[in-house]
């Protein structure tokens, strides 16, 4: 497999980006041999939901569009990141008990810790921000290589 591989797609800011987001990710490590039932398939799929829903929920409009990046390093890191351009950076809201929403990124933090990964957000130069996971890619190199020999059939 090749030390980098990068994938990016660029949505509208609305509810059925979405699943397109998620689905996005998910395919391109599926492509990268990344079994789909894998457990950090599942964890991705959350992460990538709770990422893309923050940034449409949470730009107010003033971001027509987000960008969603997924890199992986020598089969070592995966980096997932979803850009925008609006320049408030999140915050972790305290959960009220009749609170609805405000946990997305309490949620991502957690399973990015539970997986040994990091979370960061940046500014872009732009003004808006991205903000991004990274965590460690646990595929074995065996599925690896038989993922990839079934994709190329």
């Amino acid at each position: 497999m090749a030390d980098h591989l990068e994938a990016s797609v660029t949505l509208p800011s609305a509810p059925a980006s979405v699943a397109a987001a998620r689905a996005h990710v998910v395919d391109t490590l599926v492509e990268w041999g990344m079994p789909r039932d894998a457990d950090l398939s599942d964890t991705v799929r959350l992460i990538v939901s709770e990422l893309a829903t923050n940034a449409v929920q949470h730009t107010f409009g003033q971001s027509p569009t987000f960008t969603v990046d997924v890199v992986l390093v020598r089969d070592e890191r995966v980096h997932i990141g979803v850009t925008d351009s609006h320049p408030r950076l999140p915050k972790r809201l305290p959960a009220a008990v009749q609170q609805d929403n405000g946990r997305g990124l309490v949620i991502i933090r957690w399973l990015t810790v539970e997986c040994g990964g990091r979370l960061r957000v940046r500014r872009t130069r732009e003004g808006g921000k991205t903000v991004a996971v990274e965590l460690p890619w646990t595929v074995p190199a065996a599925e690896a290589v038989t993922a990839v020999g079934q994709q190329e059939q």
